[in-house]
């Protein structure tokens, strides 16, 4: 299987790089406990020394610090990278297995379907777990890694000048805030509970505002019909399509404009997703998106069907529908 091999060797990169990154820390430690001794010592002898010997001494200890957490969030990320593809590579070995007994059984059509949707579910979740890892990485772990920073420069003004410290624990106070709402958003985007509490549409909403605020085209979104609570797999299901058609309309339609509308009956949901964009080739989008290919794959499982109608310089607009209680009762998390 290329992908496994393939993964196999994006593992072996990580891993080398990892071992790169360890021997680059360890040497990092080594200079800022070096650079820390020396900060010590010129503590005892302050009144003696001169303050471009101070200012040199906490320059370095600043900028040892730094180059410290800087590497160490790399290397944050490259473990969080290597324990997903270990899991990949798992994954893809159980598939490779599970596709040797199918060819085992015959070349049945349904079952080489079977494997082709796991396989993209798979890839599915993995590039979203690659994603927030970044982000994650990108975003709370670099500002967390600044926090300590900042926390120890306001410590040491505390003893040179105060105001200033009080000024850098106010810009820690404001850096943290966003943090944590960021960290909020990503724990929202992992498995939003409101969805379990309140249903799908009112955490649609919820989501739609918050999306608004991260993207520059307009969101309009409505929902029709009988707002009531579905099963928990649909909901989840219905989620999760939303998210990626809204995701892939901001990034790659460059419109000012999308309409996403739900409208559910007694026995069907129906959902659309439309932007106002430059538009894409359906058939090769659908041959090079996985988001797509999983969100057809699932609707067709559930008995339902999928539309995508797109032009160049004509925008997009994707609906799907499906049964309000279906058969198939897979989790799709």
């Amino acid at each position: 299987m290329d992908e496994q091999a393939q993964t196999k060797q994006e593992l072996k990169n990580v891993s080398r790089k990892l071992q790169q990154s360890q021997r680059e820390v360890d040497k990092l430690s080594q200079r800022n406990v070096s650079v820390t001794a020396r900060l010590r010592k010129i503590r005892t002898a302050f009144d003696d020394a001169s303050r471009e010997e101070i200012r040199q001494i906490y320059d370095a200890a600043l900028d040892a610090q730094q180059r410290l957490f800087a590497m160490r969030g790399q290397m944050e990320k490259l473990q969080s990278e290597q324990v997903h593809l270990q899991a990949y590579v798992e994954q893809l070995a159980t598939l490779s297995g599970q596709m040797d007994n199918l060819s085992a059984v015959g070349e049945g059509g349904q079952d080489a379907g079977a494997v082709d949707l796991i396989e993209s579910v798979i890839q599915a979740q993995e590039a979203e777990r690659q994603r927030l890892s970044r982000k994650m990485h990108d975003g709370p772990a670099q500002a967390l890694s600044n926090f300590i920073l900042q926390a120890e420069i306001a410590q040491r003004l505390f003893e040179r000048d105060i105001d200033q410290a009080r000024i850098e624990l106010d810009e820690l106070k404001e850096t943290a805030g966003t943090t944590f709402q960021k960290v909020r958003d990503f724990i929202f985007e992992l498995r939003p509970m409101m969805l379990d509490d309140l249903g799908l549409v009112t955490t649609l909403r919820h989501y739609m505002e918050a999306y608004q605020d991260q993207i520059e085209a307009e969101i309009e979104f409505s929902a029709t019909g009988t707002e009531r609570r579905l099963e928990k797999y649909l909901e989840v299901m219905i989620f999760r399509a939303v998210q990626e058609l809204l995701s892939n309309a901001s990034r790659h339609s460059t419109g000012n404009q999308i309409r996403i509308q739900v409208d559910t009956t007694e026995t069907s949901v129906k959902v659309s997703v439309e932007d106002n964009g430059e538009g894409f080739e359906v058939e090769e989008a659908l041959e090079d998106s996985t988001g797509l290919i999983v969100i057809k794959d699932r609707v067709d499982i559930l008995g339902g069907h999928m539309t995508i109608n797109s032009a160049f310089g004509h925008g997009t607009r994707i609906a799907f529908q499906v049964p309000a209680s279906a058969a198939g009762q897979a989790v799709f998390a």
